[in-house]
């Protein structure tokens, strides 16, 4: 596998797609730290580490909304990629729909939120936009 990240979040991606409560993805450590991001944040009800096997699965419980059926997470999209790395300074940290949304970070403190950088004053990899 190339990018582990764009296939984190095309299986979340499809398991919106397809109304399902629980999605299993294979683990790593930066799947599991932007797991918790999305949790923080609200994207999603709840996760769960499985230690089993070689590298183990994360279990996610996808969140939607009990009137409306629609799940918390509207879109996901991948920005920096293997190929074209996208790197940005604390300067030019991007804003995703004027606030409401996230761009999630990998930066030299761990992953975290657009938000979260600016109040550290530091840049790092844009791995996603998250709304």
């Amino acid at each position: 596998m190339t990018d582990p990240i764009a296939d984190y979040l095309t299986r979340l991606r499809n398991a919106i797609k397809a109304s399902h409560r629980i999605v299993e993805i294979p683990a790593s450590n930066i799947k599991k730290e932007l797991t918790k991001v999305l949790f923080d944040k609200g994207y999603i009800q709840n996760y769960k580490f499985v230690e089993e096997g070689p590298q183990g699965t994360i279990k996610i419980a996808l969140k939607y909304n009990p009137q409306t059926k629609e799940n918390a997470i509207v879109s996901l999209s991948r920005v920096s990629k293997p190929g074209l790395r996208k790197y940005v300074s604390k300067d030019s940290l991007p804003r995703v729909i004027n606030g409401l949304g996230i761009a999630v970070l990998s930066t030299s403190k761990g992953v975290m939120t657009d938000k979260e950088a600016r109040v550290e004053g530091i840049g790092g990899e844009v791995l996603c936009y998250v709304y």
